[in-house]
């Protein structure tokens, strides 16, 4: 006969509770109940990739940089590269190569019209087997004219607060030099003639512009006492015209191709006074120094070169930089 004891009884109790504790715990979680938990993963993902696209479009990097490129890692990412310059500097640097460009292409285009009028006229002249006749509606000139002295530059100093004031004695030496080489004592060939009376001055609306781009014409094919003298001619009757600067530049080319440096340079100097802004001004002290090199007078062409690099220090390192550079290795400049 078994005895009821309390305390085994209790301890029976408490046991059987633990074990039915551990089958519920340990019993599978029913499947629906898994279904639930993953399909609300998915869209809780879904969400979070739809959030991603909105908030960050594109996974190239176009839109936003990322932090880690493809050669950097988490611990050591790649360091961004910071652009040399700003947009506007590059705007800036392109609109001037194209300014460049332009006045390049201009030139070009001009020479290449001269030069086929010049051949086109001496075709003329070759067909037709004698001298063309100087008619006054061309307004051809002839070397040996005798109006054809070129008309001296204005010798009085003018106000500066520049170095270049010291300048202006190269204006007033040798004032009883001729400007023009003396003509043959023949006068000039019938080919000579023939050949400059071939090159047409234009006839549009603006007189002036037709005799300075004649005077372009004779200097560019190469007669330079005919050039100086259309040129000369431009300056004494048309002071205020829009090309004046140019005129006035060219007139001292004239001068300097043909081996006349010294006439050259009061012409530059001139032009160069007159208005510093002028567009040509820039040019002529840059011819100025190479006038004052053919003279061999190195000061005032170390004068010239220094003033044209302080007035015009964007133009000495744009587009007279070549020449300007030129200049400075032919003579040797203290300072």
């Amino acid at each position: 006969m078994t005895l009821f004891h309390p305390l085994r009884s209790a301890r029976t109790t408490m046991l059987g509770a633990v074990l039915s504790a551990a089958v519920v715990v340990s019993a599978p979680v029913p499947a629906f109940a898994q279904d639930d938990s993953e399909a609300r993963l998915r869209r809780a993902e879904a969400e979070i990739r739809a959030l991603q696209r909105a908030v960050f479009p594109g996974g190239d990097g176009r839109f936003f940089e990322p932090q880690i490129s493809a050669s950097g890692s988490a611990d050591n990412p790649a360091t961004t590269r910071t652009p040399s310059t700003t947009a506007v500097t590059d705007i800036l640097a392109r609109l001037d190569a194209v300014e460049i460009q332009l006045q390049r292409l201009t030139a070009l285009s001009e020479e290449n019209t001269n030069s086929l009028a010049l051949l086109a006229g001496r075709v003329s002249a070759l067909e037709s087997g004698g001298t063309i006749a100087n008619t006054a509606g061309q307004g051809a000139v002839t070397a040996g004219s005798p109006s054809g002295a070129t008309p001296q530059p204005s010798n009085e100093p003018v106000a500066t607060g520049s170095n270049l004031a010291a300048m202006t004695g190269a204006a007033s030496e040798d004032d009883d030099s001729s400007d023009v080489a003396q003509p043959a004592a023949n006068g000039p060939s019938a080919e000579r003639l023939a050949a400059v009376q071939a090159i047409t001055k234009p006839q549009t609306d603006d007189p002036g512009d037709d005799e300075y781009s004649y005077g372009f014409r004779l200097w560019n094919a190469g007669f330079y006492p005919e050039a100086r003298q259309q040129l000369a001619a431009f300056v004494e009757q048309y002071p205020d015209h829009p090309q004046i600067t140019y005129g006035r530049n060219l007139l001292g080319r004239a001068f300097l191709d043909d081996g006349m440096p010294e006439e050259a340079a009061r012409w530059f100097l001139r032009n160069y006074q007159a208005d510093r802004t002028a567009r040509r001004a820039p040019d002529s002290l840059l011819f100025l120094a190479e006038s004052m090199i053919a003279m061999g007078d190195t000061r005032r062409a170390c004068i010239a070169l220094a003033e044209f690099a302080e007035t015009y220090p964007a133009i000495a390192t744009g587009r007279l930089a070549d020449q300007y550079q030129s200049n400075r290795r032919r003579v040797t400049c203290e300072g």
